[in-house]
């Protein structure tokens, strides 16, 4: 007498798209995106042991701004509001080349760079600029936040009108185009007005 076949009983899986389509929903409505924050700065590099101190500043040649722990913003020994940090800032940069007796702007020198020269010419000036940003420990992050994007405009707004000058076209677009040549404009410009931000670190200025 032949034995019958045990039928193998099959798993429903009907479901299971529908349970793996929840999923996914629950995971796109609870997932948050971490966007990143802060300000575009290249650090500095690790200063070694064997390395002999910077030579002395000409304190003509440095744009000081402090800010203390009452907000309160003190830029060249004169009290300012930080929405006219940004047009002080950029007068300093600029400078004047071509008075060197002034002593309220930073000094300049014949640059060497060879981009500068290429685009310049051999007796063009740069600045010996540097802007001195010192920080209270009670200094409010919103002040620091907004003494930083004056300082960035003063030198963005700077390069580009050189740039609109002297090649016309802005830097950002010098610096973004897949032109190669625009690409060292850009460069030329950069060496040509560096930003030289020099922030020391926190400590009590003065209430």
């Amino acid at each position: 007498m032949a034995r019958s076949k045990r039928e193998i009983q099959e798993i429903n899986a009907g479901s299971m798209a529908d349970i793996a389509f929840l999923l996914l929903i629950f995971f796109l409505v609870t997932t948050t995106m971490d966007i990143d924050t802060g300000l575009m700065r290249v650090l500095p590099p690790p200063i070694l042991e064997d390395v002999p101190p910077p030579p002395p500043v000409n304190k003509r040649n440095v744009f000081v701004v402090l800010a203390n722990a009452q907000d309160n913003l003190l830029v060249e020994n004169e009290y300012m509001q930080v929405e006219e940090l940004k047009d002080a800032a950029k007068e300093f940069i600029l400078g004047k080349p071509n008075d060197p007796s002034d002593e309220r702007f930073p000094e300049f020198k014949i640059a060497t760079d060879p981009t500068i020269v290429k685009y310049y010419g051999p007796n063009k000036k740069i600045s010996k600029q540097i802007v001195s940003l010192q920080n209270d420990r009670g200094t409010s992050y919103e002040l620091y936040i907004a003494i930083q994007d004056q300082l960035a405009c003063a030198y963005s707004e700077v390069r580009d009108e050189e740039a609109r000058t002297k090649f016309g076209k802005t830097y950002n677009e010098l610096k973004d185009s897949k032109s190669k040549v625009d690409n060292e404009k850009a460069k030329a410009i950069r060496m040509l007005i560096p930003q030289r931000i020099s922030e020391a670190e926190p400590k009590e200025i003065g209430k």
